[in-house]
């Protein structure tokens, strides 16, 4: 599913690297995009938003809380429908952090390493029930 439609809430704390992706996602067609550099942020835009994001796009490292962290807190407060880890982290801390989120019942796509390649992100998004 490559749906430009989808409502995306993209967080990263780095500058550059949020100019970077939303430019990307644009790119790659998506209009409807919020951007935040932190998870409080992200949290505020997320509850005013009239309906859940159909994406969390976050990194893993925040200085605040952990991606992982605030994709639990985003859906359990019934914020967001799925999300996805972008992250510079090995293969192998990804694959724990996948594991980690199955167990917890989060609703992870998947985690891709930055930066984001549209191929990756368009296996990941066919994966949307």
């Amino acid at each position: 599913m490559m749906d430009d439609s989808l409502r995306i809430m993209l967080v990263e704390d780095h500058p550059f690297q949020l100019k970077a992706t939303q430019c990307l996602l644009e790119s790659y067609g998506f209009i409807h995009l919020t951007t935040s550099d932190c998870a409080t942020g992200a949290l505020q835009h997320m509850l005013r938003a009239e309906q859940p994001f159909d994406i969390l796009l976050c990194d893993q490292c925040l200085p605040e809380v952990s991606g992982i962290d605030l994709i639990k807190i985003a859906s359990h407060q019934g914020m967001i429908k799925q999300a996805i880890l972008l992250s510079s982290l090995t293969s192998t801390e990804l694959s724990e952090l996948e594991r980690m989120a199955f167990l917890n019942g989060l609703p992870l796509l998947g985690c891709l390493i930055k930066p984001l390649k549209q191929c990756e992100l368009r296996h990941l998004l066919k994966l949307i029930p």
